[in-house]
């Protein structure tokens, strides 16, 4: 572990895997069988592809994870060193490797992924109190899915004693969602299948009006190449078109969205303008392929998003 070298705007909780990118002609069909035409490895994790795009877009960032004691673990860690993330939250565990991702990508660009979790199912509430002084320091506390509920839900509650905001990415899209957790958000940010799959309905205004009773502040549902809608307390919803680009693979689009949402947030503090940057950064990754390979710097996003 490093020592904390600076004082965190945003903290996240989260997952790191290792990508494994096929790309295919055509998404293959139960029992059927097709040759990759190209591969692309790189770093990836909703957790780890947040951060990075957040501290790209200049954002004090650190990181809270449980990654392998393994060569996987060792590209993991110096690559948020490269991104001047802090690590000194990161636990690396002896007994369970790094995380692993596999990411078929067709020809329009459309994905579908398997993950194996690994050490990312072992990040416990003990891990979070060893670095409560992060979370302590920081503005936001982002968090997602692919890590044990249990430790988001420590991590939420050390930010709402502080008076910090807690953000969640509820993906991957859950069967059912712990109210305790719900209740210790105060920004949501779903898909139109996350929020589907949340509350049985069907449109984004019945989606987020359903969501917004349940959580703190805010409720925010992306809608892929038709922008977002952003619903508030008392406030009409938002909704912001989506940026035009030449899309090679979408994947990551949805991290960078929610990295460049969180670090524009922690910057002017105006929900509004952090989604105009959510909005460009998700239509920039979508341009290059791989995850974090793909994000835009703040000069990029903010050139887009006419700042």
């Amino acid at each position: 572990m490093t020592s904390l070298t600076f004082i965190p705007e945003i903290v996240v909780v989260g997952s790191y895997n290792r990508d494994v990118v096929l790309s295919v002609a055509a998404l293959p069909a139960p029992g059927e069988t097709c040759l990759s035409l190209a591969r692309l490895e790189s770093p990836g994790g909703k957790g780890s592809n947040q951060a990075i795009q957040a501290a790209r877009c200049g954002a004090r960032v650190a990181m809270l994870a449980a990654i392998g004691q393994d060569a996987a673990g060792d590209d993991a860690m110096a690559l948020w060193t490269a991104a001047d993330i802090d690590t000194s939250g990161v636990a690396r565990l002896a007994g369970s490797g790094t995380g692993m991702a596999i990411v078929l990508v067709d020809a329009a660009g459309e994905n579908s992924i398997v993950v194996d979790s690994a050490a990312n199912n072992q990040l416990a509430p003990a891990h979070i109190d060893a670095a409560a002084r992060l979370i302590e320091a920081g503005k936001l506390v982002l968090a997602q899915l692919e890590t044990p509920v249990a430790a988001t839900k420590r991590a939420f509650e050390i930010a709402r004693a502080v008076g910090a905001v807690t953000a969640l990415n509820a993906a991957p899209a859950p069967e059912a969602i712990d109210a305790e957790l719900l209740a210790l958000t105060d920004v949501l940010i779903v898909n139109e299948g996350e929020g589907q799959a949340m509350t049985g309905q069907t449109t984004a205004q019945a989606i987020g009006e359903a969501l917004l009773s349940r959580v703190g502040q805010a409720v925010i549902i992306t809608l892929g190449g038709l922008g977002a809608v952003l619903f508030e307390k008392d406030q009409p919803p938002r909704e912001a078109p989506s940026y035009a680009v030449e899309v090679i693979d979408t994947t990551g689009a949805g991290d960078a969205f929610i990295g460049a949402y969180a670090a524009r947030w922690a910057e002017v503090g105006e929900a509004g303008a952090a989604l105009g940057w959510g909005l460009a950064a998700g239509a920039l990754a979508c341009t290059t392929l791989g995850a974090a390979a793909s994000f835009a710097d703040a000069e990029q996003i903010g050139a887009l998003a006419g700042r």
